[in-house]
């Protein structure tokens, strides 16, 4: 045989695990088209592999074995085979029900067939080895064990008995070394085993009734039993024969001759390394929403967690050092994104999105500011970025930590580990809970992983998309006699109420506040001779966010992100407030909440913009308000509908800002004649206080009840029959309020004394007064634009 042959068919170790990593990889795109195997399975299936993989390289290091042998490939590929089993077997654990059963079935069935090929290959080209017996062994126990979990999901968890024990004994001979020793060739153990991995594949195909499935894996188990039972009745007669010596951890430490460490530092040490353990342990089991907050979630076993510190120690100290650095930092960004994704969940129920709400950082801490003061948002800025650091430095350091502590004891923390990995096998599969509703068994790494790489990908796609779908318009281009026909000669009021949503008049708690003041109108409105229609929509964003929410209704397109909106006011999108202005309206917006120049004003169509500054108000700050909505009708008043006769018709959004977060302190009604330049507001201010998830939400309430008795009280004081006000919420509130599942629906009214005004809202089915019925239709906020030029511009 030539040596170039020899090569061949003796490839080194690190080729042969590069092979099957590669093989690998072909076969789980291969499961991923044909079983659509997800995340869960590539995680499970990957660590299965790199675990063994680890496993081998670390064992053939140990006996200087620098090749595995023509049968040791073999016994790779039959590796391989488990591995895309285990694959299977972890996306079904993740998604129950969405795995085929027929991938499984072969890929299991055919890793039993090659079983006895590698023995034969290794006889036949005499190449067999202790560690290719050991490595055949083990492989042959991992795919029970895979496969008496997926067993187990349809006929329970005394199916894990098969798979576990043979990993029983071995942990029962830790404890009485007797166990350890040779047994001798027994045609009935090989016949037993390999009965196993028949019975569990036969089970696995669902063919046979359930019946008749648990009898059949029944008896197996009670051979496999008495198998067993035999083997440990034969060594312990023979228990004072000489038990294998134990082999030498190349690892552990040797004692020398060095003085002892004191007790204080040794104390020391283990509480260190202990927190160490238990911070890392947090991380991977804290959950991404507001709704798994709760003592119970960290008492919890991470899967990631113990493959991980497993894998470090079956890898050499020079790489494993690094590594372990490098894995403590990623879980500090992890830490990171999870507690951004834990704030937006609180504030806007959704998860953080790194490439669009990076702007939405710089708008929270400008919040904090103007709401709380400057201290407070450098305080708060301060904070984040130290917390930042010291997670990243932390999580790197700990993880260091525990990985050099623990391979200090690298055979105990790996019986430990393996300990704790069949304590999870065996909670996920029986559904053990830490309390109601929260399993035992974490994994929360792979489907985070998932949902943020496909959010990712998403928003690095949408920019094009919604760059295409701003520049298709309808509307563009319709001349100005045909748009709005049917408000010619009237003044319209888009009128704002921040954070009005559906919460407000469906939460009999919030309700009670709220609904008292809407009734007194819808008395008081028909009776002045104002009509009203009411309905739902739906806005693109919850709990923050307004600019988006307003861009969503004037461009009729789904804003519900800095990048949208940056894409969407850098284009020439026909805006609702341009048509008023295209039709011959004077337009403007009253803006208390801005501080600073609005350039996108001019993409809007706003002739003017009146910020915080141009209103003139001298009474106290109301919190991120500033001043109250009553005072800044009046200032509408007196800057554009009080200009002298003759004038054009006015179209104006007005932002009314007094129940923006925080909700406390409050404006309450004053006269109208008694508001000057807003000065009577100071004996108003008081210092909220300590407040709870109660007194937001009724302070919340109060102010919804406040600003939409302000503006149907300054409807009423106008008496102008040309006047159409169009009233919505812009968003709901923060999930604080309305608690988790609320919906994103907000109310939309629009008020006139014109009948025919009204008339034309009546294919939209909108029901009357202020209060939309709960079956009042619902539609996009998006679609509002489109429907009302259609409505109000018949051609």
């Amino acid at each position: 045989m030539s040596s170039r042959t020899a090569t061949l068919g003796r490839p080194p170790v690190a080729a042969t695990l590069a092979g099957s990593a590669v093989v690998a990889i072909g076969l789980f795109a291969l499961l991923r088209v044909v079983a659509g195997l997800g995340v869960a399975g590539w995680l499970g299936g990957g660590t299965f592999l790199v675990l063994a993989g680890a496993l081998v390289a670390r064992a053939a290091h140990r006996d200087g074995a620098a090749t595995l042998g023509p049968a040791g490939s073999v016994t790779a590929l039959r590796a391989v085979l488990t591995g895309g089993v285990a694959a299977l077997v972890a996306q079904d654990l993740a998604r129950p029900g969405t795995v085929p059963t027929a991938p499984l079935v072969v890929l299991a069935a055919l890793a039993l067939l090659l079983d006895g090929v590698d023995g034969q290959v290794a006889r036949r080209t005499r190449t067999a080895s202790e560690l290719g017996a050991r490595f055949d062994a083990e492989l042959d126990a991992a795919l029970l064990a895979v496969l008496s979990v997926s067993v187990a999901t349809d006929l329970g968890a005394w199916v894990l008995l098969i798979g576990g024990m043979r990993y029983a004994f071995v942990a029962a001979g830790w404890a009485l070394p007797w166990l350890r020793g040779s047994l001798p060739v027994r045609r009935s153990a090989k016949v037993v085993a390999a009965l196993q991995g028949v019975v569990l594949v036969v089970a696995s195909t669902e063919l046979l009734p359930p019946v008749v499935a648990t009898v059949l894996v029944a008896v197996a188990l009670a051979a496999l039993t008495w198998s067993f039972a035999v083997s440990v009745v034969w060594l312990a007669r023979h228990r004072d024969e000489a038990v294998p010596a134990r082999v030498p951890d190349d690892e552990e430490v040797v004692p020398d001759d060095t003085p002892p460490t004191p007790t204080w530092r040794r104390v020391t040490g283990v509480v260190v390394t202990a927190l160490a353990v238990v911070v890392l342990a947090l991380v991977l089991v804290a959950p991404q929403d507001t709704t798994g907050l709760v003592p119970e979630a960290y008492l919890r076993l991470p899967l990631e967690g113990i493959a991980g510190l497993a894998l470090l120690l079956l890898l050499p100290a020079r790489v494993r050092r690094p590594l372990a650095l490098v894995a403590g930092a990623l879980l500090g960004v992890w830490a990171v994104l999870s507690a951004f994704d834990v704030g937006f969940a609180t504030v806007l129920a959704r998860p953080f999105d790194p490439v669009l709400d990076r702007a939405l950082v710089a708008d929270g801490a400008e919040f904090v500011g103007s709401t709380y003061g400057t201290a407070a948002e450098v305080g708060a800025v301060v904070v984040v970025v130290v917390l930042g650091v010291v997670l990243l430095a932390g999580g790197a350091l700990a993880a260091r930590r525990v990985v050099t502590r623990a391979a200090a004891h690298r055979r105990p923390v790996l019986r430990t580990l393996g300990a704790l990995a069949a304590v999870w096998l065996v909670a996920i599969v029986t559904g053990t809970t830490t309390s109601p509703g929260v399993a035992l068994a974490a994994a929360n790494t792979p489907d985070a992983l998932a949902t943020r790489v496909r959010l990712t990908d998403a928003s690095l796609r949408d920019a094009g998309q919604f760059a295409s779908q701003s520049r298709a318009d309808a509307w563009a281009g319709t001349p100005a006699p045909d748009l709005l026909t049917a408000l010619r000669g009237k003044d319209v009021v888009v009128a704002v109420v921040e954070s009005y949503g559906r919460a407000a008049l469906a939460d009999p708690g919030l309700a009670a506040t709220v609904t008292p003041v809407l009734d007194r109108a819808d008395r008081d409105l028909p009776a002045a001779g104002w009509g009203v229609r009411s309905g739902f929509l739906t806005s693109s964003v919850v709990g923050s966010g307004s600019w988006l929410a307003h861009a969503t209704f004037l461009s009729g397109l789904h804003v519900d992100n800095e990048q949208r909106y940056l894409t969407l006011t850098s284009s020439s999108r026909f805006t609702l407030s341009q048509a008023f202005r295209r039709a011959g309206w004077d337009t403007s917006a009253m803006q208390p909440g801005t501080t600073r120049p609005w350039p996108e004003g001019a993409f809007y169509g706003y002739d003017r913009a009146y910020n915080v500054t141009q209103l003139g108000y001298r009474g106290p700050s109301f919190g991120w308000a500033s001043m109250p909505d009553q005072f800044v009708l009046q200032r509408y008043d007196q800057l554009e509908r009080d200009r002298p006769a003759p004038r054009a018709p006015i179209m104006s959004e007005i932002d009314l800002v007094s129940s923006h977060a925080p909700w406390a302190p409050l404006p309450h009604m004053v006269g109208w004649d008694q508001l000057g330049d807003g000065s009577v507001f100071w004996s108003q201010t008081a210092n909220p206080g300590p407040r709870d998830t109660a007194a937001v939400r009724a302070g919340y309430a109060t102010s919804i009840a406040y600003t939409m008795d302000a503006l149907t009280s300054w409807v009423q004081r106008s008496n102008d029959p040309n006047l159409v006000v169009i009233a919505f919420g812009d968003h709901q509130p923060a999930p604080l309020v309305t608690g988790p599942g609320a919906g994103a629906d907000v109310p939309i009214s629009i008020i006139s004394r014109d009948p025919a005004v009204l008339a034309r809202t009546d294919p939209w089915g909108w029901t009357p007064g202020l209060k939309p019925a709960p079956t009042a239709p619902t539609w996009p906020m998006e679609a509002f634009r489109d429907r009302f030029l259609q409505a109000f511009s018949p051609r």
